[in-house]
């Protein structure tokens, strides 16, 4: 039965340990005498002994009251040391953290993130894998990731998001391909063969297909490969095109196409799990990475 006892039961009990009344621990409590003797009722119900007994001197512990009053003291001193969620000094926490992120991300926003927290948190471990969205809620619900930087078309239902920035796409070859005559038309454009990046879920559309479909116009995808790093390699060694975000150029060994239009670009977010919203680690992370790459890296583009 012990374990039916409630913090107000507790709260009470300390109130008429200090206090020796029904009245003047009603009025420690904020409550009424009828809640008090209530609750008393409750108590004594749960623990099977009157606990308090009436004398000339006000209310008295029965032996068993007296037994447990050292331990109600020490249960709500337990429950009054408790940390309050943004309590904890971030240098003292303890922990690791897991982060997943598309490559981009990776080479945007994690790198400046691990720096910062080897400054304000240095006991905490980073864990950084690639982005899968299969399965992502399910594995910040478990706790195996805390956060994820990804575009926000691949944040599935069910987690919480955050805008960072937008990010422009440029289209890139191996060659000069206008040759000096300014803008290359789109028509010319699909002339060429593509590489795109598909970094969730291997496929050949690329986040440009539909956007081409609207034109009136159909390219041709020949290779797609799941990280920006190594699309960036494989362009330098053949004569395929593809569009690249712009915070990974300039490259070395590539050339800006211009052109007469792009596509839209993409919004890149901090997703997380709701049962995470009181993790101060992660409260510190995600106002910094507003911070660091919210309205300054929108003035940039």
């Amino acid at each position: 039965m012990i374990d039916k006892l409630e913090l107000n039961h507790l709260r009470t009990l300390s109130a008429l340990y200090e206090q020796r009344t029904v009245s003047a621990a009603a009025e420690a409590l904020d409550v009424s005498q009828q809640a008090v003797s209530l609750q008393l009722k409750r108590i004594r119900a749960i623990l099977g002994d009157p606990l308090f007994v009436r004398t000339g001197r006000g209310m008295v512990p029965t032996a068993y009251g007296q037994l447990i009053q050292p331990h109600v003291r020490q249960l709500l001193a337990l429950i009054h040391a408790m940390p309050m969620p943004t309590s904890a000094p971030l240098e003292d926490i303890e922990r690791s953290l897991a982060i997943s992120a598309t490559d981009h991300a990776q080479r945007i926003i994690v790198g400046d993130l691990v720096r910062e927290l080897r400054r304000a948190a240095p006991r905490v471990k980073v864990k950084i894998s690639n982005i899968e969205s299969a399965g992502l809620v399910r594995r910040m619900q478990e706790g195996e990731i805390d956060v994820a930087f990804t575009s926000n078309g691949y944040v599935p239902e069910g987690l919480l998001s955050i805008p960072l920035f937008t990010e422009r796409y440029v289209c890139v070859a191996a060659r000069p391909l206008s040759e000096g005559r300014g803008e290359l038309s789109l028509e010319s454009l699909v002339a060429h063969d593509f590489l795109v990046v598909s970094p969730a879920v291997p496929g050949f559309d690329g986040s440009a297909g539909s956007w081409f479909e609207q034109q009136g116009l159909r390219r041709r995808v020949v290779v797609s490969v799941p990280s920006f790093f190594m699309a960036l390699e494989y362009l330098r060694q053949t004569d395929m095109v593809a569009f690249m975000p712009s915070r990974l150029l300039p490259c070395d060994g590539l050339f800006e196409v211009p052109l007469e239009k792009h596509p839209p670009g993409f919004q890149v977010v901090a997703a997380y799990h709701p049962l995470a919203m009181s993790d101060p680690l992660l409260t510190w992370v995600l106002d910094h990475v507003r911070t660091r790459f919210g309205a300054a890296s929108e003035r940039r583009l």
